[in-house]
């Protein structure tokens, strides 16, 4: 299965997405991982009729090897690091002190130009669908879910067009659903499945994010212009309905 671009991914991704999750879930926020699940989540977010944000993560790459993930840190949240991965190459995580500073100072750069100021969105009590345009290692997506754990969602749903089996079962723990379309077991890079899989920059990001609905921040002070979060329903409780596995 080859997609012919992110956006392609993203509208085969959200009828998967609407088949799997009930219809119950609701509401749904739809968040991405900038920059490439951007432009996946967007179909997503459109077919649930669903608020789009962000969550902004960074991949804390081996030394000499920055493709292949080691670890991650996502928002404000502390590094997670692939244990197995650190052991094989035989680092420590002080060893990768200097990757993850250098790490957050670009996810602070990035915070700064994509949200402009506004904060992290308000997930609490909300059915959330995490959206990447595919998972190698798995280990950005992970941080990413962790951190959203933190925030007390209703249900939390990780949603990808591609991901190799290894991703797919680690991740299987730290999401309520996994929801994907193929897992092949021949996997060496999200990029070999897709026809155009071209880079996308900060202003792609920004030009997708000015046509989205955007999520309740969630700072006390509600910013000029934003609506403000209905009032916390019975799903705002924290107890998360029975929903776990994966499906494709």
């Amino acid at each position: 299965m080859i997609f012919a671009n992110r956006d392609a991914a993203g509208r085969a991704l959200a009828e998967q997405v609407a088949r799997q999750v009930p219809a119950d879930a609701g509401p749904f926020v739809v968040l991405a991982l900038p920059r490439g699940g951007l432009p996946v989540a967007v179909p997503v977010a459109r077919r649930l009729g669903a608020d789009l944000d962000i969550v902004i993560a960074r991949k804390i790459g081996a030394p000499g090897r920055s493709e292949y993930g080691v670890g991650a840190i996502a928002e404000d949240g502390p590094p997670i690091f692939d244990q197995d991965a650190l052991r094989y190459l035989g680092l420590s995580e002080e060893d990768l002190a200097g990757t993850v500073a250098a790490e957050r100072a670009e996810l602070a750069r990035r915070t700064v130009r994509y949200r402009a100021g506004r904060p992290a969105p308000d997930v609490t009590g909300r059915s959330v669908v995490l959206v990447d345009d595919g998972l190698a290692t798995g280990v950005t997506a992970r941080a990413a879910l962790r951190w959203l754990r933190a925030q007390r969602p209703y249900r939390l749903v990780l949603a990808v067009p591609v991901c190799s089996p290894e991703a797919r079962d680690l991740l299987a723990d730290d999401a309520d659903l996994v929801v994907y379309l193929h897992a092949p077991e021949r996997f060496c890079a999200v990029g070999q499945w897709y026809a155009d899989f071209g880079q996308l920059d900060d202003s792609d990001v920004e030009r997708a994010l000015g046509q989205a609905t955007r999520v309740p921040a969630r700072s006390g002070e509600q910013p000029p212009g934003e609506r403000r979060q209905a009032e916390t329903t019975e799903a705002a409780r924290h107890v998360r309905r029975p929903l776990r596995g994966r499906h494709r």
